[in-house]
């Protein structure tokens, strides 16, 4: 769950009285308004954690004392942002929206493993794109080998998936799935920089650090994307990112409020 300006409800007085276990000073009353979020700004900027004033999983861990180094630190997002010659706002916006929240599963039979979605229309065209046939695949196991998308099992079961199709095609099964944080399909590897399909998978594994620098990677090989980044158009960054119906899940709208909000954040902490 996400507690963010506005929540109300006893999660947000469990986190109230979190915040001042640590050292904190704030009313307990169930409402997350802007002491609690200055609080929960302050906290995450001592600890090293992406400072957004939202406090989602990885801040709560925290806060019950289970540290994580894999996970994404605000200064990643500061070399992201110059890196690509964008305001930290707009990373920050990119970071709340377009990623999963988390790049790993922690927890359960995949404690620690990246998070995928495995495409069984895109292992189809891979096969193809190494030479072999995907017909016969497709008539046994329709469900890692298809035409169609579909087929998804959601959470670590998509790792079952994928493995499946590396019995038949390991580089294939790595291009065919979406990884991290940003989801970045492993077919892009090439175009990214990275040396084969299994090292950017390797690479993936390693943190959300490496996660974010494919992202990076991915907006400066997309030149329009970078633009529509650099001037603050929305609609045009989730129409390139997202795919024509970014509108449909207001993206843009979306985007746009978190950049306002981190913006101003930005700007009371300078």
């Amino acid at each position: 769950m996400l507690l963010r300006q506005g929540s109300i409800g006893p999660s947000v007085t469990a986190l109230q009285r979190e915040l001042n276990a640590v050292g904190y000073d704030i009313s307990v009353d169930g409402d997350f308004g802007n002491e609690t979020m200055r609080a929960v700004r302050s906290y995450q900027r001592k600890q090293g954690l992406v400072t957004d004033g939202i406090a989602g999983p990885k801040t709560r861990a925290l806060l019950h004392g289970q540290k994580n180094e894999r996970l994404l630190r605000q200064i990643d997002l500061v070399d992201a942002a110059d890196r690509l010659g964008v305001e930290l706002a707009a990373v920050m916006a990119v970071n709340e929206v377009e990623s999963r929240g988390n790049g790993f599963h922690f927890g359960g039979p995949r404690n620690g493993v990246p998070i995928i979605l495995f495409e069984r229309h895109i292992m189809r065209r891979q096969l193809q794109h190494h030479g072999i046939n995907p017909l016969p695949y497709q008539r046994a196991q329709p469900d890692i080998v298809n035409g169609s998308p579909g087929g998804y099992v959601g959470g670590h079961r998509e790792h079952d998936r994928r493995e499946r199709a590396g019995k038949i095609h390991t580089a294939a099964s790595i291009e065919s799935a979406s990884w991290g944080l940003f989801q970045i399909m492993g077919f892009h590897w090439k175009r990214l920089g990275y040396e084969s399909a299994e090292n950017y998978a390797a690479d993936m594994a390693i943190n959300e650090a490496n996660q974010l620098d494919a992202f990076v990677r991915f907006v400066e090989k997309d030149k329009g994307m970078h633009a529509a980044l650099r001037r603050h158009d929305w609609a045009d960054f989730a129409s390139r990112y997202n795919g024509p119906n970014y509108a449909a899940n207001d993206y843009d709208i979306k985007l746009a409020a978190a950049y306002r909000r981190h913006d101003q954040g930005v700007r009371l902490a300078a």
